[in-house]
């Protein structure tokens, strides 16, 4: 949650109109809310529990529920959003077209929970999906796929440390090559920008 430590702060956090924000989970690991590999325990004890965004906005997944129970619930809550107005769709695409998303990415070019050579990052029809077999655990995970990915307006990926290095130079370098990383895939229907320090862009 570093990227968000100052909008809980003065002047930032008594100045943003809390009210308009819907907050989701590009990716998340089918775990109890509770538990130390949740994403939304990492978001809530970092930011949602000191912001006043409305509670009834920030859509978690379903925890009770089966990886793929999971993903077709929050496939469902998002088409009943776009249907409602709260999510805008792409004309472009015809997919839902969020504001932002805040990308992270793995030494192996993964992003949300589409790793490389995995079967998922050729997901053309589905919003959400999941996947059991995750290579780096938890196993069980719900993910947006693609299309929904590069829909958005705005795509920030947020990339730290020396770990990741050889996959942004793949990415953003000028290495060719022929089985292109997850991370590679990677655009936005408005805005793509990469934000690295400078560990990560040590290769570059």
């Amino acid at each position: 949650m570093l990227n968000f430590r100052k909008l809980v702060e003065p002047p930032y956090v008594d100045s943003i109109e809390w009210g308009k924000w819907h907050v989701f989970w590009v990716d998340e690991r089918v775990v109890p809310k509770d538990h130390e590999d949740s994403n939304y325990k990492l978001a809530y004890d970092g930011f949602l529990s000191k912001v006043p965004i409305v509670p009834g906005n920030v859509y978690a997944i379903n925890d009770a529920l089966s990886a793929e129970g999971a993903a077709d619930d929050y496939e469902t809550c998002l088409k009943h959003l776009v249907k409602n107005g709260i999510i805008a769709l792409s004309s472009v695409s015809g997919y839902p077209k969020f504001d932002l998303m805040l990308l992270g990415m793995g030494p192996d070019g993964h992003l949300a929970s589409l790793f490389p050579g995995h079967p998922l990052v050729n997901e053309k029809e589905k919003w959400v999906t999941f996947i059991k077999d995750s290579p780096k655990p938890p196993p069980e995970r719900i993910t947006f796929t693609f299309p929904v990915i590069n829909s958005s307006a705005y795509n920030a990926m947020v990339i730290a440390g020396a770990a990741e290095a050889t996959a942004v130079h793949l990415a953003l370098g000028d290495a060719k090559n022929s089985d292109k990383l997850p991370v590679e895939l990677l655009s936005a229907e408005g805005e793509l920008k990469f934000f690295l320090d400078k560990a990560a862009a040590s290769k570059l």
